[in-house]
């Protein structure tokens, strides 16, 4: 991943982004293929016409097979930006986004290699910047040692708060959080997965 990024001034009003009032926004980001994002766009764009969803992809194949979906489903409150996630967030507005997925990042398990997770202090702390009071951070990860360095990482940014009351809250995948095609994998290989949400606190 690049070090230093610029913060283009053309991000500066997601809303603009679509042609009619969608709010609030909702974020997506790290999915391993389009069908992250399509498990969740496939039910909540249909059912919340109102919200518009931005999601982030620096792959090619998976910006192309989503946007065939998009299109197929006639979703007409979905944007793509297919380039790395911090240009994005480092150039939101304040308090511009109702709820932020990250779901199944590359978890770089080397040593050497976890400065390049999407999920650290820097991006937990534009995380909290950019989302409203009360909107939710949801993370997932089939990695162990990541699902820790995540719990570790966005609970030492003081504006989040872990909805966790209980084992299940983590170790279950909530209702309204749709399955995805890789932790049906993961799930098949052995791995579970860590279902972790957060709260800005306002």
């Amino acid at each position: 991943m690049p070090g230093s990024l610029p913060s283009p001034s053309r991000f500066r009003n997601p809303a603009g982004w679509i042609r009619r009032t969608c709010s609030p926004h909702h974020g997506k980001s790290g999915w391993r293929s389009a069908s992250a994002a399509a498990s969740i766009w496939r039910r909540s764009p249909r059912s919340h016409r109102d919200i518009g969803f931005i999601g982030v992809e620096p792959f090619v194949n998976g910006v192309a097979r989503l946007l065939s979906l998009a299109e197929a489903a006639s979703l007409d409150n979905l944007r793509i930006l297919s380039d790395d996630a911090r240009l994005l967030l480092r150039a939101l507005p304040d308090a511009s986004i109702g709820r932020a997925f990250v779901l199944f990042p590359d978890p770089w398990p080397k040593l050497r290699h976890h400065k390049r997770r999407i999920v650290n202090p820097d991006t937990v702390r534009d995380l909290a910047r950019v989302l409203q009071p009360g909107a939710e951070l949801r993370l997932a990860t089939d990695d162990a040692d990541y699902a820790r360095a995540m719990l570790e990482t966005v609970l030492a940014e003081p504006r989040f708060a872990w909805l966790a009351e209980r084992s299940a809250d983590w170790l279950v995948r909530p209702e309204d959080w749709p399955p995805t095609r890789y932790e049906e994998k993961a799930l098949a290989a052995g791995r579970r997965p860590a279902y972790l949400r957060f709260v800005r606190a306002g």
